[in-house]
């Protein structure tokens, strides 16, 4: 059984509707276990159970939420010598170009080390039906790597 952790951030709203859009793709497979938290209750236990995790947030003044920064400060050095290229995919939702909060992710994932297995979903402005899918898509990918072993 695939264990997949989805932790998130919203003040909107916008990235709670990606998250759950994520949760349902990675929930299409038989063999996994879905667990869909806001990054204030994740903890490193939860991150440290799953095979892969999916990180969203918003774009927060070019950066990711203080909430999402929050959950990599209180895990990063808990989940140190623990966590070996875990997998894991990302979403944003933002008013520019998402790149800011994309960067950061990405930065602070390499520390873990996490492995970033699909490119990225970013929602620039309204949460389409499209992105929607896209995140679906995020979470089918994610779940059915670590329930084959790909990853």
């Amino acid at each position: 059984m695939a264990k997949i952790l989805v932790v998130y951030h919203t003040q909107t709203g916008h990235t709670e509707e990606m998250a759950i859009a994520v949760a349902e793709g990675a929930a299409g497979f038989e063999n996994t276990d879905v667990t869909v938290k806001r990054a204030r209750d994740a903890t490193v236990e939860d991150l440290l159970d799953c095979d892969g995790v999916a990180i969203g947030t918003p774009e927060n003044f070019g950066y990711m939420s203080g909430a999402m920064k929050d959950f990599f400060d209180r895990t990063f050095y808990p989940a140190q010598g623990k966590i070996f290229k875990k997998p894991y995919v990302l979403f944003i939702s933002a008013g520019n170009d998402g790149t800011g909060a994309l960067n950061s992710v990405d930065r602070i994932a390499r520390g873990y080390p996490l492995k970033r297995v699909f490119e990225p979903v970013i929602a620039k402005g309204e949460v389409t039906e499209d992105i929607l899918d896209r995140c679906r898509e995020l979470g089918q990918t994610l779940a059915g790597g670590c329930e084959l072993g790909i990853y």
